[in-house]
This record gives structure tokens, sequence and C-alpha cells, in this order.
């Protein structure tokens, strides 16, 4: 009787661990051109965190931006404009979108005379918290948003942009 008992404990030990690893390889499995992991819970978590901190002031803390975003404001800056599904964020790649936060918008289009209120992040956080905003950003996306973002990434990935 304790032999079967340890039989169908090892079987049913190993039937979870099989689950565990199936369901972390599913959720982490790497899309052509994608650097974002909306589907791991951990870096989503870990994006929530440092997009309240660091981001939600400006972008909202529903990601919806500030009002008339697209166009210029008093001071003659763009306001900060939605992450949600209604902005033009799920438009751009991964690496776009990466690049933007990271080193800016005037780098990123070669003039550095462009003037913005996003703040650069390259040196505030890291490339690995970078990701996680990012993560958590496209984990609030529908599915079918997701799905044409990460077309994009693949477009991009294939073209060698």
């Amino acid at each position: 009787m304790a032999i079967r008992i340890t039989i169908i404990s090892v079987i049913a030990i190993s039937l979870v661990a099989i689950g565990v690893l199936w369901v972390n390889q599913t959720q982490s499995q790497v899309k052509p051109g994608a650097l974002f992991s909306p589907g791991n819970a951990t870096v989503v978590a870990n994006g929530l965190r440092i997009y309240t901190e660091s981001c939600a002031a400006c972008h909202g803390a529903n990601l919806e931006g500030q009002a008339n975003w697209q166009s210029p404001g008093a001071d003659g800056l763009l306001p900060a404009p939605p992450h949600n599904e209604s902005g033009h964020t799920w438009h751009h790649t991964d690496k776009v979108l990466f690049d933007l936060t990271k080193t800016g918008l005037a780098k990123f289009i070669d003039d550095d005379t462009y003037k913005t209120n996003m703040p650069i992040f390259d040196g505030v956080l890291s490339d690995q918290e970078i990701i996680a905003v990012l993560s958590y950003v496209k984990s609030t996306w529908p599915k079918n948003i997701q799905e044409r973002h990460d077309q994009l990434n693949a477009q991009q990935a294939t073209s060698g942009e």
C-alpha cells in the first residue's frame, strides 16, 4: 500500500511539474522581434510598479494620457499620449518603444533641437526595468491589438530594420 501511494505521489508531482514547465514555456515563448513579455506575470507586476512610480503622473494611472495629446499645449510641447489601445503606442515596434523610452525622441529622430516633456530614462531605469514597464503597458491591450503589435515586431524582425 505504501509503495502504491509513493508511486501515485511521484506521478502527481511529475504531472504538476510538467504543467508548470509547459505554462512557463508557452508564456515566455519569444516571438520574432519581441522584447516585451506581456504574458509573464512577474515582469508585468514589476512593470506596473515602475510605471506607477515613473510614468503615471504624465501618462495616467489608467494609461489614458493627457487631454488633447495630439495638439501642442501653451508651451508648444505635445502632452503625454495614452498608452492604452486608443493611442498610437501599439503602432510602434518593441525596439522603437524601447529606444524612445531609453534615449528620448530627439535622439531617435536625430534632432537635438526637438523639445519634449518626456524624460530620458537612460541611467534612471535599467533596460530590464524599461522592458518591464513596456511589458505591463502591452499586457493591458486587448488581445487583437497585442496580435497586431506582434505582427509589427515580426515584420521589423524579418526586414532587418
